[in-house]
């Protein structure tokens, strides 16, 4: 994974002064690199019975789609408010700075399905750990959560305890 590491810009002082951003869009255009984080977490979850992919807006939507469609599940998309149509399920979690809700469709997940969760980076985990609720609440049985990048510093899994929770590539500071 360190081939997957040297592929990420480290941007300083964004989006404020004191933050060290890891942009993945340079990851993203390389073609080995993509398909590296895509067959990294084929291998950590091919085989596990998972009948379908969630990732978060937005850049869940980036990975989860790919990882779906190689593991042969299905996608659902987890939104932010008022951007899914028809019926919905929601959950609301409290962000350092505020609180926010995450929306589904009433239905995309199945009682009992075994799915997964897909996003970039965990930072707290609040996001994820709302995302795995919404599953829950849903009937889902969450058997994982994948990311690409771990902010092990900032100690997210502690949120996340209970699952299964995989990164790709780990930031210690």
């Amino acid at each position: 994974m360190n081939h997957l590491k040297s592929l990420i810009r480290e941007i300083p002082d964004f989006p404020k002064p004191g933050i060290l951003f890891y942009d993945i869009t340079t990851l993203l255009k390389d073609s080995a690199g993509l398909r590296g984080v895509v067959d990294g977490l084929k291998e950590h979850y091919g085989g596990s019975g998972i009948q379908l992919v969630v990732g978060m807006e937005a850049r869940g939507f980036i990975f989860a789609p790919a990882l779906a469609y190689v593991l042969g599940a299905g996608f659902v998309p987890v939104r932010k408010p008022k951007k899914l149509p028809g019926e919905r399920i929601s959950v609301s979690y409290q962000l350092e700075y505020g609180s926010d809700t995450l929306e589904m469709h009433t239905g995309a997940i199945e009682p009992g399905q075994r799915v997964i969760i897909v996003d970039d980076l965990l930072a707290t985990g609040g996001t994820a750990a709302a995302t795995a609720r919404l599953v829950e609440q849903a009937g889902g049985v969450v058997a994982g959560i994948g990311f690409i990048v771990e902010l092990t510093f900032l100690n997210g899994r502690d949120k996340l305890g209970g699952y299964d929770v995989f990164s790709l590539i780990q930031y210690d500071s």
